[in-house]
């Protein structure tokens, strides 16, 4: 079901699906029962763009804690659950605005009411999630190994489940490390469920493998007009996944705001440090609330004309550099100045 069509589901203060804008999760990577700790990582991921935070719920402890860490955070947050099903229930208890369950691994049935019932009372949605390190035994044999079919399959098993049991506030994830799978599978499933989609690539990698991977499969799933939520799984810091996918999201057109840096690869006329240089606008520029595109070249000689399309943009040269807007050449520059001139242009935009 493209996302347009999805049903509507509320996750604390947020919408998702039914055409309401694609929205960003990340999840913590710190132990939950640290509080202190725990806060101070969603702070910053708030402050870098991330609108849905998930945090891992492996103890009794844990989930008691999301009650005080809640009370210091201004964005949903959701409990993942792995096995226990008391944990579900405790960190709805606890205020938890969303839960993540695999109801293939967290017990019978019965366990499986347990947490539905617990979730009906309170109106909190549950996030089916299904990967291909879950896949059941018997969906391997029928389908031989893991595909994108069975992926499918044992989501929406676990959907018709939960609805049968008097529950519709649903929202599913079906993830791979395999991108041409994930990409496949969610076009599958997008054919056959009308509850919203989380997508991401699962075990996608470090930030520069991981990025890649999750931009290309993200990329062509949510172009394909699929997905409600995403996640950019990375191998290091948590804010890492939230700049990944405001990018992708903004490459795509389904995120206005923020700025843009384009930058040329270098070539033997470069006769300045032009990786430094396009490395510390981007530093520069990440918490800035402008929707413009900066251009960072190092040429003089074809610097103004390839920052044509840019807002704004700078080239370097020989001991000298070019300020430039909207492809004119506003002034010169020491060189040594280029940086502190673009910044003082952009605190006047």
């Amino acid at each position: 079901m493209y996302r347009d069509n999805t049903k509507v589901v509320q996750i604390g203060n947020r919408r998702i699906g039914g055409g309401n804008p694609i929205a960003v999760q990340s999840m913590t990577n710190t132990k939950t029962e640290d509080i202190q700790g725990t806060v101070k990582q969603i702070l910053g991921l708030e402050e870098a763009g991330c609108e849905i935070i998930r945090c891992a719920v492996p103890t009794m402890e844990a989930a008691k804690a999301l009650a005080e860490i809640k009370k210091q955070i201004h964005i949903p947050l959701v409990a993942d659950i792995h096995f226990d099903y008391r944990l579900a229930i405790a960190a709805m208890e606890n205020g938890a605005d969303k839960i993540r369950i695999n109801p293939g691994n967290i017990g019978d049935e019965s366990r499986v009411r347990a947490v539905v019932d617990v979730a009906r009372e309170r109106n909190i949605p549950i996030r089916v999630g299904v990967n291909s390190g879950s896949l059941e035994k018997e969906l391997l044999q029928e389908y031989g190994g893991v595909t994108a079919q069975g992926l499918v399959r044992s989501a929406l098993d676990k959907v018709a489940m939960i609805r049968g049991m008097g529950y519709d506030n649903l929202v599913v994830s079906i993830k791979a490390s395999d991108v041409m799978m994930c990409i496949r599978a969610h076009e599958l499933i997008a054919q056959q469920t009308d509850c919203p989609l989380h997508v991401g690539i699962t075990e996608s990698g470090t930030v520069l493998s991981g990025s890649i991977k999750s931009a290309v499969g993200l990329g062509n799933i949510l172009y394909q007009g699929i997905g409600d939520t995403i996640r950019v799984s990375l191998t290091g810091d948590p804010l890492e996944e939230i700049r990944s996918a405001k990018l992708i999201l903004r490459t795509l057109g389904l995120r206005k705001g923020g700025v843009t840096v384009v930058s040329c690869p270098t070539c033997g006329r470069t006769q300045i440090d032009l990786i430094g240089l396009a490395g510390k606008v981007e530093d520069m520029v990440k918490d800035l609330d402008l929707d413009i595109k900066v251009a960072v070249m190092g040429c003089v000689v074809n610097g103004p004309g390839e920052a044509r399309e840019a807002d704004i943009g700078i080239a370097g040269g020989n001991g000298e550099g070019l300020l430039i807007k909207k492809g004119e050449v506003i002034r010169k520059v020491p060189e040594a100045e280029l940086l502190q001139a673009l910044e003082a242009e952009l605190k006047q935009m």
